[in-house]
């Protein structure tokens, strides 16, 4: 198992956007083992790249028994908004918050092979792939709340242990962005 460290809210690379998967190798391959084998240990819904320090368009899922992953994604969303869903985030341990999301989502990408996907999802499923795809994009899920909601986010992500806690230093990266993001 290579199980990464997450990073935390705060952490420069999460409110980053990154940047598209151009070598769809083995190293890619590697990356989204890590991502699988991180987010099965902590355990989450989903896991972006950026989540473990890599600026790189990748994010695995795991929702109703489902595993998977998607590289550089487009979504097509529904016009239906579930203003009641309940959302997390690895990044904000501990905490949940009623976040806005489309009930529908079509997401199309590739798998770590290079080759074309399609995946349709409703309800968590839709929220899981547009959750992922705001991290690559460099947007949290807090940036989804009215003004009122995300004030009362942010009092919690302040009273929270994990807050203030230190970014990681990332020595060494096997993956072509050091640990960085772009």
């Amino acid at each position: 198992m290579a199980i990464q460290s997450i990073r935390l809210f705060g952490d420069p690379v999460l409110t980053t956007a990154a940047a598209p998967v151009v070598d769809f190798d083995k190293e890619l391959r590697k990356l989204v083992k890590d991502l699988t084998d991180t987010m099965m240990d902590a355990p989450g819904a989903g896991l972006a790249a950026p989540q473990i320090g890599v600026g790189l368009r990748v994010f695995t899922y795991y929702v109703d028994e489902q595993l998977g992953h998607l590289i550089n994604p487009d979504l097509d969303l529904s016009a239906d908004i579930d203003e009641e869903g309940e959302e997390g985030c690895l990044s904000f341990p501990g905490l949940s918050f009623p976040t806005p999301r489309a009930i529908r989502a079509v997401a199309k990408g590739f798998d770590m092979y290079g080759e074309p996907v399609t995946l349709e999802g409703t309800d968590l499923m839709a929220r899981c792939f547009q959750h992922e795809t705001d991290h690559l994009d460099g947007i949290l899920f807090i940036d989804r709340m009215d003004s009122k909601q995300r004030k009362l986010a942010m009092k919690a992500v302040r009273e929270a242990e994990w807050s203030g806690l230190s970014v990681p230093a990332v020595k060494f990266s096997p993956h072509i962005t050091g640990g960085r993001a772009l």
